[in-house]
C-alpha cells in the first residue's frame, strides 16, 4: 500500500506540471560532435532494487575504495581503480539509502527503518538500530556520530561506536510530498540539511540544539500538488555560503553563520545541483540543466535537449558536468558553455542518483543496482 501511494502521489505532481491534456513525451536524443570519448573501465552488480521506487543508493568513494549497496542487502567494498572486491557482506534488509564511509564503519538504511554498520575493513556487522522511518538519503558521518535523516521529519544523531542515539530533531511533514530526502551534511561542527516544508534548518553537531532556520520558498497555491515545496536534494557549503534549491521553490543563497537568505532566484527541482568555484549547476524538475554565477545567481546557460527524461543531479569532473538519465545514458557536457561533448550507456535501467568523481574515474549506479566506471578523454581538436 506504501509504494501505490507514493506511485498515485507521483503521477499526480507529474499531471499538475503539464498544463497539456496528455504528457509531453521524452525528449529524443539528438546527434552531435563527439568530442570527448568515455572509456569502460570496470563494472559490477549489486542485487538490484524495483525500478517503481526512488531509492538513495549511490557509490562511496573514500581513497582508493569504492562502497557500493544494493536494495537487495547486498554491500560490497571495491578496489577503486579495478572494480576488485575486497569484500561483500550480504544483509536481510532493503537497503534504500547510502552508503556512507567514517569512523571506521560502513552505514546503509533500509525501507524497514533499519540502519546498519559494517566494519569498513571487513564487512562485518557490528550493530543494527531501528530509527522509526524509512531511510532515502546517505548518512553523513563525523565526530564520532552518523547524522541519519528519516521520511518521518527527523535528523537522528547516532553513536559510530555502537548505535544509540545521541539526540534528534523533527520537522513537521506536510501530508503530500515527493518521495526522497536530501542528506544531511556535515560544516564543521554544524549539520544542515532542507526538510519537505520548504525549510533549511542548521543545529548543532554534538548537541542538536537548532542554530537558525531559514524558509526558502513558502507554500503557496490552493492544491496540496501547488503547494509542494520540497527540499530533496543536499545543501552544498562552500566556506561561508550555504546553497540551496527546492521543488516549486527557489535556487537560493544563504550565510552559513546566520540562515540569512543573500540571493534567490525562482527555480524547481528534486534532484538538486553542483558548486564549482565560479557557477552552480541545477538540474530543474522538467530536466533542464543551468548554470548560474554564484556570487549573485545570474544565469550564464541552460540545456534544454533532456527535457523530461528524468535527470540526476550533476557532477562535475575537470571542465566538464555530468548528467545521467531514465534510459540509462549518461551525458558529459561542457561546463562554460553546457555544450553536450560525449554520452555513454549504462545498461538499460533507470539512472536516479547522480554520478560520482572520483580522481579521474565517473562511477554510477543505476536502479537495477549495475556499477560502472568510465574514464573520458577529450578528443584532440582538427
Amino acid at each position: 500500500m506504501k509504494k501505490i501511494a507514493w506511485i498515485l502521489a507521483l503521477a499526480l505532481i507529474a499531471t499538475a506540471c503539464s498544463k497539456e491534456k496528455d504528457l509531453e513525451p521524452p525528449a529524443e536524443l539528438v546527434d552531435f560532435t563527439v568530442k570527448l570519448k568515455p572509456d569502460h573501465v570496470w563494472s559490477t552488480s549489486t542485487k538490484g532494487g524495483d525500478d517503481v521506487l526512488r531509492l538513495g543508493l549511490r557509490p562511496a568513494v573514500v581513497d582508493d575504495r569504492v562502497y557500493v549497496a544494493g536494495h537487495g542487502g547486498d554491500v560490497q567494498a571495491l578496489e577503486l581503480a579495478s572494480g576488485r572486491s575486497l569484500w561483500s557482506a550480504r544483509s536481510d534488509l532493503e537497503l534504500s539509502g547510502g552508503p556512507a564511509m567514517g569512523e571506521g564503519v560502513v552505514v546503509v538504511g533500509s525501507i524497514g527503518g533499519l540502519v546498519l554498520a559494517l566494519d569498513a575493513s571487513t564487512g562485518a556487522e557490528r550493530w543494527r538500530v531501528a530509527v522509526g522511518g524509512e531511510v532515502l538519503s546517505t548518512p553523513a558521518i563525523g565526530a564520532g556520530l552518523i547524522i541519519v535523516r528519516t521520511v518521518d521529519g527527523k535528523l537522528r544523531a547516532l553513536h559510530a561506536a555502537d548505535g544509540t542515539e545521541a539526540w534528534n530533531y523533527e520537522q513537521t511533514v506536510p501530508r503530500l510530498t515527493l518521495r526522497g530526502n536530501g542528506a544531511p551534511v556535515i560544516s564543521g561542527d554544524m549539520v544542515l540539511a532542507g526538510f519537505d516544508n520548504g525549510k533549511v534548518i542548521s543545529l548543532a553537531l554534538n548537541s542538536g540544539d537548532l542554530l537558525w532556520s531559514a524558509t526558502i520558498a513558502p507554500s503557496r497555491g490552493r492544491t496540496e500538488i501547488e503547494r509542494l515545496s520540497d527540499i530533496d536534494s543536499p545543501v552544498h557549503v562552500i566556506d561561508q555560503d550555504v546553497y540551496v534549491v527546492g521543488y516549486q521553490g527557489r535556487v537560493a543563497m544563504l550565510s552559513l553563520e546566520s540562515g540569512q537568505i543573500w540571493w534567490g532566484r525562482d527555480m524547481s527541482s528534486y534532484r538538486g545541483m553542483s558548486a564549482d568555484a565560479d557557477r552552480l549547476y541545477v538540474t530543474t524538475a522538467d530536466s533542464t540543466v543551468v548554470a548560474l554565477r554564484r556570487r549573485d545567481g545570474t544565469e550564464i546557460w541552460r540545456q534544454t535537449q533532456f527535457l523530461r527524461r528524468g535527470l540526476t543531479a550533476p557532477a562535475l569532473q575537470d571542465d566538464t558536468v555530468v548528467v545521467a538519465d531514465f534510459e540509462g545514458y549518461v551525458h558529459w557536457l561542457d561546463s562554460a558553455t553546457g555544450e553536450i561533448l560525449g554520452r555513454a550507456k549504462l545498461g538499460g535501467g533507470r539512472i536516479s542518483n547522480a554520478p560520482v568523481t572520483a580522481s579521474d574515474l565517473l562511477l554510477l549506479q543505476n536502479d537495477s543496482g549495475d556499477v560502472q566506471a568510465f574514464r573520458a578523454r577529450r578528443r584532440a581538436a582538427g
